[in-house]
């Protein structure tokens, strides 16, 4: 079911690594970074709560989610492949655009597929896979610039863009049809009970009827997940900050490059995604290695340990000028990210109602886009005014939401462990009378 995930997060990577230098190259300034991400929210806003919704009211001879995974796929496909011959910056951001709506249109799926396909005791695993996945793609996809280099890929496009770059979207536009073909073609989904109930419920959801459902749906939203909205706002914040950052960031703090333009910033672009990677292939570790810490511990505890980990990993990057040095600082990170992409979900899957998975799923997505959107809005006002064009400092902001979404972990209620203390307690109480032979 998930291998899909690695082409999805290798489309993700790349954009995540390398979008702000693309746009530097076509002439963007710093200040207007921000702004040109805004694709990647707005896209995601329009995308998840629509394809969860229409997921769960369809059904065809391929499935319910998996319909949805292939057609955006296909034109993802396209979008990454053309990317890289960008000739203007306009053009970039409308490909940026068409990109992260096709891109969020084929990720929406994949979570509620898995909470459809598995019992609630193997979801804590099946998201773990779906974590590793992730990650697997995401360090494929930021040091990939950097092996082609290394394997004497040189030059430019003429917009000034590396080919190392170029070449590595190329390959990702083929990979990310080719997995997300694998999960379509060999991934089974049960039919619903009953199809002509499914079938009237379409028909009353079209049209002017989806939004009536869509808000009916939200202001019935379970209050775990409530609760959990603050956290992901607040961490995804930290997160756009340093996908907006990060690779400028390497370049200027630690290469000491001022100029777009010269092959040193180049260098420190290509390494700052060398870094991303390190996080990606932590969270490949952490990924198994998380379940076990909520076991032991409880899924809350573990969610805040691993943001805890992930924010001072960020704001230690202030007293690093080595380019090794910065590679441990994304050890935190990874061990974040992999939660990140686990935890929330195993929790809400356990509160959320089956028939409506997907809507709520794509409805969450809500507290990932929108700090993408506040991000992109006023980040270019204040690393202008605030932080002096330093894009350090936007990645330092980052690791400190990481930490304050980290202390608010506390005021999320998670009713599966609830149960589950209540079911240990009922177990104590009820084998503390016997004795002997009796309680062996």
């Amino acid at each position: 079911m998930n291998v899909g995930l690695l082409g999805i997060q290798f489309g993700w990577g790349l954009q995540n690594a390398y979008m702000s230098a693309i746009y530097e190259k076509l002439g963007a300034t710093p200040s207007l970074i921000p702004l040109l991400w805004l694709a990647a929210p707005m896209t995601a806003m329009l995308a998840h709560p629509a394809v969860g919704l229409m997921s769960d009211r369809t059904w065809t001879r391929i499935g319910r989610r998996r319909p949805f995974l292939l057609a955006g796929a296909i034109v993802s496909c396209a979008a990454l492949f053309l990317m890289p011959a960008s000739p203007a910056l306009w053009v970039a951001a409308a490909l940026l655009w068409i990109q992260d709506l096709s891109i969020n249109s084929t990720m929406e799926p994949f979570r509620p597929l898995i909470a459809d396909n598995l019992r609630e005791g193997q979801r804590t695993l099946g998201f773990a896979v779906q974590s590793f996945f992730i990650g697997l793609g995401a360090a494929f996809a930021n040091v990939m610039p950097y092996f082609l280099r290394l394997a004497g890929v040189t030059g430019e496009t003429s917009a000034g863009i590396p080919l190392t770059v170029k070449y590595a979207f190329r390959f990702g536009a083929f990979f990310f049809l080719a997995t997300s073909l694998w999960t379509v073609l060999t991934t089974t989904e049960r039919p619903p009970a009953d199809l002509k109930a499914l079938r009237d419920e379409q028909k009353a959801t079209r049209g002017v009827g989806w939004f009536r459902e869509f808000f009916m749906l939200l202001s019935h939203m379970p209050p775990t997940m409530r609760q959990f909205a603050v956290v992901q706002f607040i961490t995804w914040f930290g997160l756009f900050c340093v996908y907006m950052f990060f690779a400028p960031m390497t370049a200027r703090h630690v290469f000491g490059a001022g100029d777009p333009k010269s092959a040193l910033y180049n260098q420190g672009v290509e390494w700052g995604g060398t870094c991303l990677a390190v996080y990606s292939f932590v969270s490949l570790g952490a990924a198994f290695a998380l379940p076990r810490l909520a076991a032991a511990t409880s899924r809350k505890f573990t969610h805040a340990f691993a943001l805890a980990c992930g924010g001072v990993g960020l704001l230690s990057i202030y007293f690093i000028h080595d380019r090794y040095l910065l590679m441990l600082t994304m050890v935190g990170v990874g061990v974040a990210w992999s939660s990140i992409h686990a935890m929330p979900y195993v929790i809400l899957s356990s509160v959320l109602p089956p028939s409506r998975m997907g809507a709520y799923m794509g409805m969450f997505s809500f507290f990932v886009a929108t700090p993408g959107i506040v991000a992109s809005l006023t980040l270019r006002p204040l690393l202008k005014y605030f932080f002096s064009d330093n894009p350090l400092y936007v990645v330092m902001l980052g690791g400190a939401c990481l930490l304050l979404a980290s202390v608010l972990m506390a005021r999320v209620y998670d009713p599966g462990e609830a149960k589950e203390t209540e079911s240990q307690r009922g177990f104590g109480l009820k084998t503390e009378p016997l004795v002997g032979a009796e309680q062996a």
